[in-house]
Formats: C-alpha cells, structure tokens, sequence
C-alpha cells in the first residue's frame, strides 16, 4: 500500500474519516466526513505529522520554514517540524495567535520570524480563509508564502468550476500538496472488503460534484 492509501486507511481506523450521511458547510449531502480535530492524542498526532512530513519532502516546493495558521496549524507545524528534524533537516517554525498581545512579546506571530520561503501547514482547505490570511502575514512579514500542505484534498467544486485547492493554487501561484486526496479515498475503498456501498456512494458525491485533479 502506498502512502496515500496508507494514510487514508490509518485516518479510517483512528476515527477521523467516517462513511455514512453528513452535511458539509456547503449544504452538499456527502457520504464521508473528515474531522482532523480528532487526531487528538500523542501517538495519532505523532503518525499525522510523520505523514506530513514524508508528504513536504517528497512533493513540496523548496522552502525554508513551516507556518501553521492558529488553532489546528499550530500542532501541526510543531509536530511535522519535528518529524522533518528526525529525517535530517532542522526547519524552523511559526504560527499566529488569533488575537494581538500587547504584553510580554507582543503580537501575533510565535515562534520564529518569518523570512523566505514559507510553507503554509493546514489540515483541509474548505473556503480558503486561512490561507488568505496566511499569505498576508507572510507578506507583511517581508517573506514569500512557497505552498501550502494539507492532509486532504476533497477534490470538489467550490462556488465555481474549480474545487478550494484549486483556488488556492489560482490565486497565490503556488502548489498545495496533500497527504492523500479524493482519488486515493476511492483506491483505498475498492481495495477494502465489506465497503461497496461506501465505494458506490462516494464515486456518485465523485461524479455530481468532483473536478479534475
């Protein structure tokens, strides 16, 4: 099993990726839902953020630290940093807090100070608020926003023809990376015993509202 496949099936069996009938923010009747909040203990966040990690350096623009947009970013910076650190590379990181201090250091950035090539470290795009606000931080900052990775990409419509990742990618000019997408949940699915009805359900929410990757 590849990465992709992997981490889909690891994200099934933590919980995170459930099948059945949900209510995405969009109104849309979609027959999975993927919660990142509930990696939630050490050793799941442990496993994600190795994920991430494997994920940026295989297939991540050159850059030259981590940003993790508060509240989930901030854990996932942190920990793929970590992870990376373990592979042989020292990254630096940072991440915002959502409201300015006025005592002590100040601010809205934590960590270190935001220069060069910054990835952007997110758990989904949905609307693509963060990122925008991501990206005016970094600029302000004086550095680059390089890419951003997630851990899935939905790979459907927004309000238009192009799906959120999509979007991004128009908008900023740089790449999104993810640890697994919409083609590998249906890999992951035809792959498994037992999960035809969630197979069929998910290539129709596929076909009524998917884009090209």
């Amino acid at each position: 099993m590849d990465s992709r496949r992997e981490f889909v099936k690891f994200a099934v069996d933590t919980g995170v990726l459930r099948f059945g009938s949900f209510t995405t923010k969009a109104g849309r009747e979609s027959p999975y839902f993927f919660n990142a909040g509930l990696f939630n203990s050490g050793a799941s966040v442990l496993k994600l953020c190795s994920f991430y990690a494997d994920t940026i350096m295989s297939r991540a623009p050159q850059f030259d630290m981590l940003f993790g947009p508060a509240y989930k970013g901030i854990v996932l910076a942190a920990g793929t940093a970590m992870q990376i650190a373990q592979r042989g590379r020292d990254l630096p990181f940072a991440f915002n807090r959502k409201e300015a201090k006025d005592h002590g250091e100040g601010g809205t950035l934590i960590g270190a100070p935001l220069k060069g090539r910054v990835l952007i470290i997110d758990d989904v795009i949905s609307a693509g608020t963060s990122v925008r606000e991501s990206v005016e931080l970094i600029r302000a900052a004086g550095a680059e926003p390089a890419g951003v990775a997630i851990a899935l990409d939905r790979m459907e419509r927004g309000t238009g023809q192009l799906s959120a990742v999509q979007e991004v990618e128009r908008s900023y000019g740089m790449p999104v990376v993810a640890c697994a997408t919409l083609d590998d949940l249906v890999g992951y699915l035809q792959e498994s015993p037992g999960m035809q009805g969630n197979l069929d359900a998910v290539r129709a929410y596929r076909a009524k509202y998917g884009v090209n990757g």
